[in-house]
């Protein structure tokens, strides 16, 4: 059901069909959604929506968007359900995330192989025994181009949740005993991250039936901080984005030239 005054647009995102090109990148933070724009030809502002701001632009000729998804998987989901729903089907997930392993150092890029479950978004589309998982064509195309720009970056499972200051101050909740204990796990397990909407994503991805991968800046690790190591906090996602962007490239030059 369509809840908008205007029929032809989404309910949530307000776009409707042609507003966005097949390829879209994905950050959280709508005032990120200009700066991603930068990089296309001809970029527009398109909808301002809720957390939902749209750019839609060009890269080599073939129409791309940006759209920002707000914090977490309720939200995440209905962007991607939505642009789903406008024509959309090739997703990049532009983010931040917290380091898990000592060797994953501030300002590194973690390209997501999987992610954990530890969120309530994905267990309203698919048991949970069905993986959260991205499209292979995408994490091949953000290694390639990670290699390419000689980015520092981790391949592997991230952890996803809904809880902030659950991660950040575990010992302060209720629950504190299993969110610790799960943390200890996914670290044993070689867990590389923490975030909160790559499994929300890669499932309604897999029951939509539509690529979607991901890519985050690490901005901080608190197990070097717990370990005594250089532990600074990195804020600028520009290596992210420009790894995406090659990306995308890569992917148009492989899909609409051939």
């Amino acid at each position: 059901m369509n809840y908008s005054e205007d029929k032809s647009k989404q309910y949530h995102i307000n776009l409707g069909v042609g507003d966005v090109g097949k390829y879209v990148i994905l950050p959280g933070d709508p005032k990120r959604c200009k700066k991603i724009a930068a990089y296309f030809d001809d970029a527009k502002l398109i909808a301002d929506s809720r957390e939902f701001v749209t750019y839609t632009g060009y890269l080599d000729g073939v129409k791309v968007s940006v759209t920002s998804t707000g914090i977490g998987g309720p939200s995440a989901s209905i962007a991607l359900e939505e642009l789903v729903n406008v024509g959309a089907d090739t997703f990049i997930r532009v983010g931040t995330c917290g380091g898990m392993q000592t060797e994953v150092e501030s300002g590194d890029l973690v390209i997501a192989s999987g992610a954990i479950r530890m969120e309530g978004t994905s267990k309203e589309y698919a048991p949970l025994e069905f993986p959260a998982v991205p499209n292979i064509e995408i994490v091949n195309a953000l290694m390639a181009s990670a290699k390419a720009e000689d980015y520092r970056h981790h391949v592997g499972i991230v952890q996803c949740k809904d809880a902030f200051y659950g991660q950040h101050s575990p010992e302060t909740k209720p629950v504190g005993y299993e969110l610790m204990n799960k943390w200890g796990a996914w670290k044993s397990l070689g867990c590389l991250a923490s975030e909160m909407e790559s499994a929300a994503l890669f499932v309604v991805g897999s029951a939509r039936r539509v690529r979607v991968g991901a890519i985050f800046l690490v901005v901080a690790n608190q197990e070097r901080e717990k370990a005594g190591l250089p532990n600074p906090v990195v804020h600028d996602t520009d290596k992210a984005i420009r790894t995406a962007i090659a990306a995308m490239r890569r992917l148009i030059h492989e899909e609409e030239t051939s």
